[in-house]
């Protein structure tokens, strides 16, 4: 009996799908905010523009400065709330940061049912910050 309970088992645990954790997904938040971070500091140092992609649908996040891309799991719900035009140019779903430190700002939301976190950037000093949001 229990090799049969141990069989079952090691056949369906691989495919039982595992949900993002409310601690997982604090963790991604801050690590998308890192990412943003590193871009900001960036910009200040090349003394250039630096441009963070947010490509909500396909939950991904890609560093301007380093390339480095976060891709969140297919149970976080990812949005992206970024000026449509930044300066005189249209953002693209870009979050734009100056050589100055400022930016065009804008919000990242993660999220997955009964827990959601915001990385908010401000547009006057390019600051960031992780956010907890109720859902």
């Amino acid at each position: 009996m229990l090799a049969i309970i141990g069989l079952l088992a090691a056949i369906l645990l691989p495919i039982i799908p595992r949900a993002t954790s409310r601690t997982r997904l604090e963790a991604y938040a801050v690590q998308v905010a890192s990412l943003v971070t590193v871009d900001r500091n960036a910009a200040i140092r090349r003394r250039a523009q630096i441009r963070t992609q947010v490509d909500a649908p396909s939950r991904v996040v890609a560093s301007g400065a380093t390339g480095e891309v976060i891709r969140l799991p297919d149970d976080v719900t990812v949005s992206a709330l970024v000026a449509a035009r930044c300066g005189d140019r249209p953002s693209g779903g870009r979050i734009i940061f100056f050589a100055s430190g400022m930016s065009c700002g804008g919000v990242i939301a993660l999220a997955r049912p009964g827990n959601a976190y915001q990385v908010r950037i401000n547009w006057l000093t390019g600051g960031v910050e992780v956010v907890p949001v109720t859902p």
